[in-house]
């Protein structure tokens, strides 16, 4: 029994590390200055929701107990948006609504993005854009989702290398997102 809890104890600090290295890549200024991702809740939401999906989608491929971190981290996700929305003032009752919205947009964006990844050419390019810049379709915006969309590559093949080990350990890298790519037409 002191063992599980011992245990317990060494998860919560694993998913606490690995939920605020993905928060703290998520805001990352490149991504509203060079990017063009609105600075805006939705917008920092849809970055915070691809980087959870990022991070759950290299765990989930791993063995064992690191496969099972990818659900403490989309909980420790949803914990986040449930303190969040709190925080903002919106009523007790109508949390669980906007939870509800806040689920099954991840779901239907890990969807869209992981069906983009099977594909080759401006699919993915095409889903980041509906995502983080459809309200605020502006001309030249094109441009940013096609090097968001190399920087999601960059992510996948960077987190693909990293050990196992150091995801229990609650080691998470990113790559650092290229401004000038985001920059170029």
């Amino acid at each position: 029994m002191i063992l599980n809890l011992f245990r317990r104890s060494q998860t919560r600090e694993t998913i606490e590390r690995l939920y605020g290295a993905i928060v703290a890549q998520a805001r990352q200024p490149v991504f509203y200055t060079d990017f063009h991702v609105p600075d805006t809740a939705e917008g920092r939401l849809e970055l915070l929701m691809l980087h959870v999906h990022l991070a759950c989608r290299r765990l989930g491929a791993a063995e064992g107990e690191v496969r099972a971190l990818s659900q403490e981290v989309f909980d420790a996700f949803l914990a986040d948006m449930d303190s969040t929305l709190r925080e903002m003032g919106i009523g007790d009752l109508s949390v669980p609504k906007k939870m509800k919205k806040i689920g099954n947009a991840f779901y239907d964006r890990a969807a869209a993005y992981d069906a983009a990844l099977a594909e080759t050419g401006p699919a993915l390019a095409e889903a980041l854009s509906r995502n983080l810049f459809e309200r605020y379709h502006e001309a030249g915006l094109s441009g940013r989702s096609s090097a968001l969309a190399a920087y999601v590559r960059d992510c996948l093949a960077a987190l693909g290398t990293q050990a196992d080990s150091d995801f229990a350990r609650g080691r998470i890298a990113f790559p650092l997102p290229r401004a000038e790519e985001a920059t170029q037409p």
